[in-house]
């Protein structure tokens, strides 16, 4: 990404096309797709970018199989086929995953888990299956390229099948002690959701946006007609601030939409509240909640269900989705003791394992934006649909949805400003590969770098993974991992600080790398790890000793405030 010194004086003394406020996966994607089109594009995040719900998802792409008990089919297919699709644009990011829904005691699976299944396989390979053909009702400009010109080896899901006790086990060796008799095997996808933001990030700028974290809109600016022309901004580390110019505006904040002219959004869009809901999420060691290539669909009572995933070496659990009456002023919200109560309940009834909250290796939860429609239910049960609004102001602002359909939502947004403009310009990003795709193997060896960080290397960066280990290569220290159990190096805190804006230890430890929610209890705890994070750090941002000194104290706070140790 581009040095965020050079980003501050570009926003303060450019004109731009569209201003995009929020660095989480629906403003990366606004910005991506305007300035693929031709736009040119600024974007601001107040905090870090991905430091709202973007970097606390349940790490999955995937349709949401609970949304067909609502009979929301619209919305499941579109999420199918855009899964398909970011498995071609990012195969080193968004990665097939098996998953499994075990039956015991001699029981056949749950035939309408069965049924469900068979939709959720129909409506993931129907575009496969329909024929190119032109359309005769205008441009449908997300569309993919025609059957005869896609990757032969494009990922495609295999149906779901019954498997047997022991595939089972296979797949989920946590479940030995329950003895599973056989169950259902499917696919759905799973990412790093804050390493999806920063590629989209710079994938933008790659096609000539501009964007910087930690700069706060404080109003919007209008001509003398009121219409919209840019945003009154303030940076966040020496106080700064000025006006960054566009001739239009999309809100893109998530949760935090209606904070930007909420007046002017409720009294002339007349939309429905933003219903925030707190998704809760927990990580284990795991040996003690061992999965192997597969995750599993685990019973958590009244209906719900809760996923225990493979992610990052560690174990994770969740979600939950409660409605949540909490501060939103800052990013920083923590799980309720409450919701990690009833994750760790679910997981020990359905393993039959005792774990309690000392065996957290982590914690965090994200607050959705979910959309309500006055229905007195629980937000799991209001819409996850996209939501687009244009006010008097020219303002437009887009919010719902979830991760999965980031580029629907992004192009929804950015198709309005070309309609409106008469512009032909039509969208690219079902086309444009995000970032590229790198062999281990081909990836050099470098000195003191452990076997296992290769592969998480690529995983992470792609062929980026080159430019890291280079900066490895500087000094035998930043060939070591931060945490000695994790394959996270050193020289990523380098590279995070160099070349993606890392301004503090929250934003390499909690966004950068995943380490805040892998290893919290390790890192919140003091002692060598942070400190030796914060010593990097100082290096390359020209830090005294006092501001590290700061800087360690503001890690303890918002580790804190985040909750990634489990406390409530």
């Amino acid at each position: 990404m581009i040095v965020r010194a050079d980003a501050l004086e570009a926003l303060a003394s450019e004109t731009f096309d569209v201003v995009v406020v929020g660095g989480g996966i629906t403003g990366a994607g606004v910005a991506f797709d305007a300035s693929t089109r031709g736009y040119s594009v600024a974007l601001v995040e107040r905090a870090d970018f991905a430091a709202g719900t973007s970097s606390r998802s349940s790490k999955l792409v995937h349709g949401g199989l609970r949304y067909l008990q609502n009979f929301d089919l619209g919305l499941v297919r579109e999420a199918l086929l855009e899964r398909q699709l970011m498995v071609a644009l990012a195969p080193h990011l968004v990665r097939p995953l098996p998953l499994v829904v075990a039956a015991f005691d001699g029981e056949r699976p749950d035939r309408r888990t069965g049924v469900g299944l068979n939709l959720y396989d129909v409506m993931s390979v129907e575009r496969l299956r329909r024929p190119a053909r032109p359309r005769l009702r205008g441009r449908d400009s997300s569309a993919p390229s025609p059957p005869q010109a896609r990757d032969p080896s494009e990922w495609s899901p295999e149906r779901h099948r019954v498997i047997s006790g022991e595939e089972v086990l296979e797949l989920v060796p946590a479940l030995a002690t329950r003895a599973p008799t056989s169950g259902y095997l499917f696919y759905d996808c799973q990412t790093d959701d804050a390493r999806l933001v920063l590629t989209v990030l710079a994938e933008a700028e790659r096609f000539g946006a501009v964007c910087a974290n930690g700069v706060e809109v404080t109003e919007l600016v209008r001509t003398g007609a009121g219409r919209a022309a840019g945003v009154r901004v303030r940076e966040s580390s020496g106080g700064a601030e000025f006006v960054v110019r566009a001739a239009n505006v999309v809100n893109a904040t998530g949760v935090w939409a209606d904070r930007l002219r909420p007046q002017e959004l409720y009294d002339e869009a007349e939309v429905p509240r933003i219903s925030p809901s707190r998704g809760t999420h927990i990580t284990l060691r795991h040996e003690d909640l061992p999965l192997a290539a597969g995750g599993a669909i685990v019973p958590a009572g009244g209906g719900r269900t809760i996923f225990a995933l493979p992610w990052l070496g560690r174990t994770l659990l969740g979600t939950t989705d409660n409605d949540y009456g909490g501060a939103l002023e800052n990013h920083h919200v923590p799980p309720g003791a409450g919701d990690i109560e009833y994750l760790l309940d679910a997981t020990n009834k359905y393993f039959g394992t005792n774990l309690d909250a000392a065996d957290l290796t982590g914690a965090y939860a994200g607050v959705r934006p979910l959309i309500s429609t006055g229905d007195p239910k629980k937000s799991v049960d209001i819409s996850r649909k996209a939501e687009l609004y244009e006010t008097s102001s020219g303002m437009v602002t887009i919010t719902g949805g979830k991760l999965t359909t980031w580029r629907r939502m992004a192009k929804l947004a950015v198709d309005r400003l070309v309609e409106r403009e008469a512009r032909d310009a039509p969208c690219r990003t079902h086309e444009i590969p995000l970032g590229a795709p790198v062999a281990v193997a081909d990836l050099p060896q470098v000195a003191g770098v452990p076997e296992g960080s290769y592969a998480a290397l690529a995983g992470r960066y792609g062929h980026a993974a080159h430019d890291v280990l280079a900066v490895a290569r500087e000094r035998a220290e930043l060939a070591q991992p931060i945490v000695g159990d994790l394959p996270d190096l050193l020289a990523e805190v380098v590279y995070a600080a160099r070349r993606e804006q890392a301004r503090s230890l929250g934003d390499v430890l909690l966004r950068r790398t995943r380490l805040g929610l892998l290893a919290g209890r390790e890192i919140a705890a003091g002692g060598d790890v942070a400190r030796r994070i914060a010593g990097v750090l100082a290096a390359e941002l020209g830090w005294d000793d006092a501001a590290l000194g700061g800087a360690l104290r503001d890690w303890a706070a918002e580790a804190t405030a985040e909750g990634v140790v489990g406390s409530a």
